[in-house]
């Protein structure tokens, strides 16, 4: 108990009428000074809100939070307020809202138990100079008081300054999400995680409110998109959108896919990212985007949608009318945030779909979860919880949950209760046997975030934002063009000698080889212990015991591990690449070469000729006019050669008919001779010392079929490591 002074909140007469005595230190007119000052009778405020902050400071010092209550009077009508009551925010009773249409209350507990701590405060005019004095005052609580870190949670210390509302204000027009606002601030203002004045809700409401304010103007832009899209519809016939209007004919969802991302989808749409965590503020409503991976390791946009409501219809609406976008393909996983109205959603719609929670977007939740809760220990216990994310074993990972909550003492906590409970919507351990193309690691949300920032940067008006996020999309296109270039021109470095190695940089993208080449280098560190004729244990050379089981079934090309990396990843891991190189096996069996690592993909082994748009087929003539520079002024003789070929190139060009397109698609007819990758015949690999390059042309043959190369000029090297230092390099994940 707390023991205070003076009145209890029945003495309303003795209030009223101002006889308490003051004295010469009760007189003096406080504009919020310390929080050591105690509130006493007879105490001066210029205002009301100068007593309220008083008294709230005084809250925070002691362990309690204050409310506003009674109050005499209104402003505006006659004397306007001239008295104000604040309490304990335990003061009081819960009362029983009445049902309206029979529907049920929810049943809410309610932390107010009667506390009779309260400051009055009465309006009083001296000298027609307006003053609040304290008539009333009692500091007796019949609850625990609780420290200061637990009462700042509370929303009389959340406070939002102004200079923070119009910060606030212009994250959110940037199209920023309310924790990264909160994260933004904090280093701004060089505070701990979760030290801010105020909370994630608290910045939702106040965007809320702004909302509100706008939320009855007309909706002249949304008519404005609808017309935007079937204009593009009509310049695009693989363009697609959808949309549904509201009861009161407002527009409530709007979902589009470009043609090139549809044709994107129907080769890397095994595995997607569905991000719902960005809201457009200024046309109130939701964005949600679908992206994916290449086989360059590259982000890929495959559609979008704009959401009036965040609940599980929309959800619902927005699922079903991707599936029709895509032809009723269904990936055969999808990550998104942690939302409970999406997880139903999937559930329905994608029932054969394997749905995972981004980890990064939990983990973004746990300062505020946890960081008051653990105090000093929070940092333990976030690396205790990341050592339990990555761990292969669904048996050790449900006995080291265990331990750590004992030694946290969590048991009660409602957010590791319910991380536990949907712990195979997270846990890697759970998800391991199914193909999320490496998506799940955190450092991917680098490269997501950054493709959705540009997203977002089309955002400046509604009716034009279809046809400038189409340009963000095509702008990444041809830089990811580029960047695939840049990959295939890079020189590969054979570290192992292993013939497995060459087979797998004759097949595999830079990228995915990069992947499978950390692999094999980790492999001879690790033991291979035949079990019995088709069952290996492997472990690493410091370990006793333990380590993971490999299948391995020769005659039937099959091999498996018990660490499921190939299954989740579409790489071979180490354990399995270690029994190969054990059995005499030198090349990759083509079923563990996974398509979507491949460096041809389906779509681009004619890639031309299944153009279906002018401007693709813009795009790669660019692509392999870059790539026949880039190789042709490595000498002087494949720079004549070069030359030469690009001449009578030019010249059956400038012979064919410009007028019709349908001559200009007739093209390979009156020419049969020619086709355009004959400018590119050069040699698949070349060697020069244990460096193999690879150039455009044929990926499936093995690297032995290449030839020895002259030593170039130490200047020539010199100038073109200096000319490809400007090229932006692959957007790669860490970890796959």
């Amino acid at each position: 108990m707390s023991e205070g002074t003076s009145n209890g909140m029945d003495d309303m007469s003795r209030d009223d009428a101002g006889t308490v005595g003051e004295t010469a230190e009760n007189c003096i007119l406080s504009r919020q000074t310390s929080v050591n000052l105690v509130p006493v009778v007879g105490q001066r405020f210029s205002s009301q809100d100068a007593a309220y902050e008083f008294y709230c400071g005084f809250a925070l010092q002691c362990g309690f939070s204050i409310r506003r209550h009674r109050t005499r009077g209104k402003d505006g009508v006659g004397k306007g307020v001239t008295r104000r009551d604040f309490t304990c925010h335990r003061g009081g009773y819960p009362q029983v809202k009445p049902s309206e249409d029979g529907k049920m209350q929810r049943n809410r507990k309610s932390s107010r138990c009667g506390c009779k701590a309260y400051m009055r405060i009465v309006k009083r005019t001296e000298f027609d100079a307006p003053e609040w004095r304290v008539t009333g005052f009692s500091n007796v609580h019949n609850h625990e008081l609780l420290r200061s870190n637990e009462v700042s949670l509370f929303p009389a210390s959340c406070s939002i300054s102004p200079d923070d509302m119009s910060r606030i204000c212009m994250y959110a027009k940037a199209g920023m999400s309310e924790r990264q606002m909160l994260r933004l601030m904090e280093l701004e203002k060089g505070v701990k995680l979760g030290c801010l004045s105020f909370t994630e809700i608290d910045v939702r409401n106040l965007l809320q409110s702004f909302r509100n304010v706008h939320r009855d103007r007309p909706d002249g832009d949304a008519i404005d998109l609808l017309a935007m899209c079937k204009k593009m519809k009509d310049e695009n016939p693989d363009f697609r959108y959808d949309f549904k209007i509201d009861g009161h004919n407002r527009l409530e969802h709007i979902a589009w896919s470009y043609g090139s991302s549809i044709r994107l989808y129907e080769e890397f749409g095994d595995a997607v990212v569905f991000d719902t965590t960005y809201r457009l503020d200024a046309y109130d409503m939701l964005l949600g985007i679908w992206l994916g991976v290449n086989n360059h390791g590259m982000t890929c946009f495959f559609g979008c949608v704009l959401l009036r409501d965040e609940n599980m219809q929309s959800f619902f609406w927005a699922l079903k009318t991707f599936r029709g976008f895509m032809k009723g393909k269904t990936p055969q996983t999808i990550l998104t945030d942690h939302n409970m109205w999406l997880k139903e959603a999937i559930a329905v719609v994608m029932p054969q779909t394997r749905h995972a929670f981004c980890i990064w977007y939990i983990v973004d939740k746990f300062s505020e979860w946890f960081c008051a809760l653990l105090g000093s220990q929070y940092d333990d216990w976030k690396t205790n919880f990341e050592k339990l994310y990555n761990l292969q074993s669904v048996e050790e990972f449900e006995e080291r949950w265990m331990e750590m909550v004992d030694r946290y003492g969590l048991h009660a906590n409602k957010h590791v209760i319910s991380l536990y409970a949907l712990r195979s919507f997270w846990a890697l351990a759970y998800m391991r046997p199914y193909f999320f193309a490496g998506m799940t690691n955190t450092c991917y949300s680098d490269s997501t975030g950054a493709f959705i920032q540009r997203f977002l940067s089309a955002v400046s008006q509604l009716d034009r934002f279809v046809e400038q996020a189409a340009d963000i999309v095509n702008y990444s296109d041809r830089a990811g063009a580029k960047q695939k270039l840049q990959q295939k021109l890079q020189r590969v470095c054979l570290k192992t000698g292993s013939p497995i190695e060459s087979h797998a940089a004759s097949v595999l993208t830079s990228y995915a080889f990069g992947k499978l080449q950390e692999e094999l280098v980790l492999a001879p560190q690790y033991a291979s212990l035949p079990v019995d004729e088709v069952c290996f244990q492997v472990r690493h050379h410091t370990q006793a015991d333990g380590g993971c089981k490999v299948f391995w079934v020769p005659s039937q090309e099959h091999i498996s591990c018990t660490c499921c990396e190939f299954e989740f990843t579409g790489i071979l891991c180490r354990h399995i690449l270690r029994v190969l190189s054990n059995g005499n096996c030198f090349r990759i069996p083509d079923r563990y070469l996974a398509a979507r690592w491949c460096g041809f993909s389906s779509s681009s082994t004619n890639s031309f000729q299944n153009a279906k748009d002018k401007s693709e087929k813009i795009q790669l003539l660019e692509s392999m006019a870059s790539t026949l520079v880039a190789e042709s002024i490595e000498t002087d003789e494949r720079l004549h050669a070069a030359y030469d070929q690009i001449a009578v190139a030019l010249s059956r060009v400038k012979d064919l008919p410009s007028t019709t397109r349908k001559a200009i698609e007739g093209a390979s007819d009156c020419s049969p001779d020619f086709r355009p990758h004959d400018l590119m015949s050069l040699p698949e690999v070349e060697v020069d010392d244990g460096v193999v390059r690879f150039a455009m042309g044929n990926s499936h043959e093995s690297v032995s079929s290449g030839k020895l190369k002259e030593r170039r000029p130490k200047e020539t090297v010199e100038s073109n490591r200096k000319r490809t230092r400007h090229c932006a390099g692959p957007c790669c994940l860490s970890d796959l």
